[in-house]
């Protein structure tokens, strides 16, 4: 396992391209997962995209119910009508606090680690943390909450 390093920067390319589904979990995956484990472990986050690291895919590990958890390929399937307002911050964006309103509860599709699909539903922290992550697969980042109009995407963050 090693460290890799975090991309920064709210106009970094990498952060603002939407990442590539990923085919199938290969060698090559399995070690980018236990690398990804490696670094959000030594960066104290609760959670980090491929794209934080370089790699435009359809990957990222969140805190899940207390224990970081693989997401391969994760499509929000379902979003609770009820949000709640809080401040998040980013490995990407340091020093950055943002004030979000999100979803408490969402339904997510997904892969695991193992190429299996998994379906589950979170509130609350692993809701949060999982939407967080799936906006950097869609190049969405913190800074789009606060102007979504400037986000060089043109996506909209989803509420």
């Amino acid at each position: 396992m090693s460290l890799l390093p975090i991309q920064k920067g709210a106009d970094n390319p990498i952060l603002r391209r939407k990442g590539a589904k990923v085919p199938e979990v290969t060698k090559a995956i399995k070690k980018l997962v236990k690398d990804m484990f490696a670094t959000v472990k030594a960066e104290d986050g609760a959670g980090l995209a491929a794209p934080q690291v370089g790699q435009s895919l359809q990957l990222c590990l969140a805190l899940v119910e207390g224990k970081m958890t693989v997401l391969i390929n994760p499509e929000i399937v379902w979003k609770s009508k009820e949000t709640k307002t809080e401040e998040e911050g980013c490995l990407s964006l340091p020093c950055l606090q943002v004030a979000v309103t999100r979803p408490m509860t969402i339904t997510v599709k997904y892969l695991n680690e193992k190429g299996m699909p998994e379906e589950r539903k979170l509130s609350d922290f692993s809701a949060r943390t999982v939407q967080h992550e799936v906006d950097h697969l869609n190049g969405i980042l913190l800074l789009d909450y606060l102007m979504p109009s400037l986000s060089p995407t043109g996506m909209k963050p989803a509420q």
